[in-house]
């Protein structure tokens, strides 16, 4: 058997490599610039056993996403406002997107102009984000009639759970059954 020597790999071969893993991921989960960079480095440390600093991995993983950034692979706002409008549609709080968001690593200018144009195009989002969550976990007005006294405590505190301040919250469970189902009607 003859014995392989470790060839040391150039710059070159690492950023191609590394480049080629991004675009796979990239290519299946459509990840934020700040996932991806996370990624990479967690892939590339339980990659390399070698002895390779990570000052020089950091700087591979910039490299590699500003030329993902540049050649448009990956795209922050285009997220923010993606992740933001299914967010939306499931009946997630502003407070709630705007914090997954800042989780993400999303540029907070990214973030504020997200909430506004979601602002813009609905002013009331989160009072009919908040009826979404009552249907969908059967509470507040979506409850019986006989039951609604008694949960209301309980009721108002998963609302706050789900990001909706106190007057959205009050102002639904304060709501009529039969003004509850016109609202659903028109969801």
């Amino acid at each position: 058997m003859i014995p392989t020597r470790n060839k040391k790999k150039t710059l070159q071969i690492t950023v191609d490599e590394m480049r080629n893993f991004a675009l796979i991921y990239v290519e299946k989960y459509a990840p934020s610039k700040q996932q991806l960079k996370t990624y990479l480095l967690k892939k590339y440390i339980k990659l390399s056993a070698s002895k390779v600093k990570k000052e020089d991995i950091y700087k591979l993983i910039d490299i590699v996403s500003s030329d993902l950034e540049k050649n448009k692979f990956i795209n922050d706002l285009f997220y923010s406002e993606s992740k933001a409008k299914s967010m939306v549609q499931r009946g997630h709080s502003l407070n709630q997107i705007r914090n997954y968001l800042v989780g993400k690593g999303i540029n907070d200018n990214f973030v504020k102009d997200t909430v506004l144009k979601i602002r813009e195009n609905n002013s009331d989002q989160d009072f009919f984000s908040a009826i979404k969550i009552c249907k969908k976990r059967k509470i507040g007005p979506a409850r019986n009639e006989d039951n609604r006294i008694l949960f209301y405590k309980k009721d108002i505190s998963i609302l706050a759970r789900k990001g909706f301040d106190f007057e959205i919250s009050k102002k639904v469970m304060d709501l009529d059954k039969n003004d509850y189902l016109k609202i659903i009607n028109y969801l």
